[in-house]
C-alpha cells in the first residue's frame, strides 16, 4: 500500500475553522483527521503539510512510527506550533489507514479499551452563548436573569460537570480573552478591581443557577499573569470549583500558583511531546495534566499521558472542536488508564452532525466508545463545500 494524496480541507465553523486532513491510498483506502488551529494560523498549517506531503507520498502509510520520525527529523529547526500540529494531524490519518487495513478501531491497535464509557464535561458552557449565541442558534446570554435560566437547561441536560469561562454581562456582553487579543486588556494582562468582580459576578451567577450538585471549571487560558491567576484562585475558593485552568509557558510560575490556592489547577493543553511536559511533570506544577491529541498526534499523546502515570498525574483531553477530534480523543480516553475526564463541546454550528458520518452518543455525562474501524467517523465532503473557509 502506498499514499497517492495528501489533501487539507477548511469548513466554517463559525467563529473559526475546522481542519481536516485526508490521505488517499492506492487500494483505496482513505485516512482522516481534524487539526484545526482556532487561536492560529490554519493556512501556515495547511502550508506545513502541502511541504511535508513529497516526504510522504509513495510510501507505505502503515509505517507510522517511521514516518513521524521523518517528519519530526525533517522539521527538527522548527519544532512546535503548527508544524507539530501538522505531524499531528498527518500521523492520526495514518493511524486511520492502519487500523482499517487491519479491520480494527484506532484503540485496538494501543492495547484495547479499559472503558467503553468516557466521562465527559460541557465545554465553553454558557459562554458560547455570551458571544456566539447567532451562530449556534442559542438564546443569547445577556444578563444575570439568562444566566438563571440556563442553570435550567444544565440541570436538565445530564452533564454533572461544566466548564466556562470568564462572561461579563452588560450592555455589551463580552467573552474576556485579552491573552488571545480577543477583548481588552493585553498585553499587560492585569487583573484589576473591575475585572475581579466581574470574574465574582460570572462564576457567582453560574454557582447560584446549578447549585452545589453540579460542578464547575474555569477556564482562565493565558488571560493573566502569576498574581492575577492567584489573587482569583483566592478569590473564587468559596465556590468550589472542581479546578481552575491555567495557560503557562514557565513550570515554576504554575507552580507558584498551585502552591498559593487551594482549587486543582490543570495545565499544559499548548505544550507538545514529552520534552515539553517534562519540566511541569517533575515540578509536579499542576495536578491534571491537559493533553490535546489531534495537534500531538495520537502515539505522541500517549507517550505524555504514560510519562503523567509515573509523576501520579491524570490527563484530561483538549478537545473543543469537531465530531472527529471528539471520536479520536474518546478513543484516546479508552485506553489510557490515568484518565481524569475529558472536555466536550454541546454549543456548535448547526451543520457541526451533518458533517461527519457519526456523532457521539452523549448519557448523564458519559461518552459511548465510538464503534467502526479507524476512528469511527469520517467527513462528509459535501458539507464542507456548503459551507466553505475562508468565505
Amino acid at each position: 500500500m502506498k499514499i497517492t494524496n495528501i489533501k487539507t480541507l477548511h469548513c466554517d465553523a463559525g467563529w473559526r475553522p475546522w481542519t481536516f486532513i485526508k490521505i488517499s491510498t492506492d487500494e483505496g483506502l482513505i485516512g482522516w483527521s481534524e487539526c484545526t488551529d482556532s487561536n492560529g494560523s490554519p493556512l501556515g498549517m495547511e502550508g506545513v503539510i502541502k511541504d511535508l506531503a513529497p516526504l510522504l507520498i509513495g510510501q507505505d502509510p502503515r509505517l507510522t512510527e517511521k514516518l513521524y520520525w521523518e517528519m519530526y527529523s525533517r522539521t527538527r529547526q522548527s519544532p512546535g506550533s503548527v508544524i507539530q500540529k501538522a505531524i499531528g494531524g498527518i500521523e492520526n490519518s495514518l493511524l486511520d489507514i492502519k487500523s482499517k487495513a487491519l479491520g480494527i478501531s484506532v484503540c485496538e491497535l494501543f492495547g484495547g479499551p479499559i472503558r467503553e464509557k468516557i466521562p465527559v464535561y460541557w465545554s465553553h458552557c454558557g459562554t458560547s452563548r455570551v458571544r456566539a449565541w447567532h451562530m449556534i442558534n442559542k438564546p443569547h446570554i445577556e444578563s444575570f436573569d439568562d444566566v438563571k435560566k440556563f442553570g435550567k437547561e444544565i440541570l436538565a441536560s445530564g452533564y454533572k460537570i461544566v466548564k466556562t469561562n470568564i462572561g461579563i454581562l452588560g450592555d455589551n456582553p463580552i467573552v474576556y480573552m485579552p491573552g488571545f487579543f480577543k477583548s481588552a486588556g493585553g498585553p499587560e494582562l492585569n487583573a484589576d478591581r473591575s475585572i475581579l468582580a466581574a470574574v465574582d459576578a460570572w462564576v457567582g451567577a453560574l454557582r447560584e443557577a446549578v447549585g452545589n450538585d453540579i460542578d464547575i471549571i474555569l477556564d482562565l487560558n493565558f488571560n493573566f499573569k502569576t498574581e492575577g491567576y492567584i489573587k482569583i484562585g483566592r478569590m473564587l475558593e468559596k465556590y468550589n470549583l472542581l479546578w481552575l485552568e491555567i495557560d503557562s509557558y514557565d513550570p515554576e510560575a504554575l507552580l507558584q500558583i498551585k502552591q498559593s490556592i487551594k482549587t486543582p489547577i490543570a495545565s499544559c493543553e499548548n505544550l507538545y511531546g514529552s520534552r515539553q511536559y517534562r519540566p511541569y511533570f517533575e515540578r509536579h506544577a499542576m495536578d491534571i495534566a491537559s493533553i490535546d491529541i489531534i495537534w500531538n498526534g495520537f502515539a505522541q499523546s500517549k507517550k505524555i499521558a504514560d510519562l503523567a502515570e509515573l509523576y501520579e498525574v491524570n490527563i484530561t483531553p483538549h478537545n473543543y472542536n469537531g465530531h472527529l477530534s471528539t471520536f479520536i480523543s474518546a478513543q484516546f480516553c479508552a485506553v489510557t488508564p490515568n484518565l481524569r475526564m475529558m472536555e466536550l463541546d454541546v454549543d456548535d454550528v448547526p451543520w457541526r452532525d451533518e458533517l461527519f458520518t457519526n456523532s457521539p452518543k452523549v448519557t448523564d455525562g458519559f461518552l459511548e466508545l465510538p464503534s467502526g474501524l479507524g476512528w469511527g467517523t469520517e467527513i462528509n465532503e459535501k458539507v464542507i463545500h456548503d459551507h466553505p473557509w475562508p468565505k
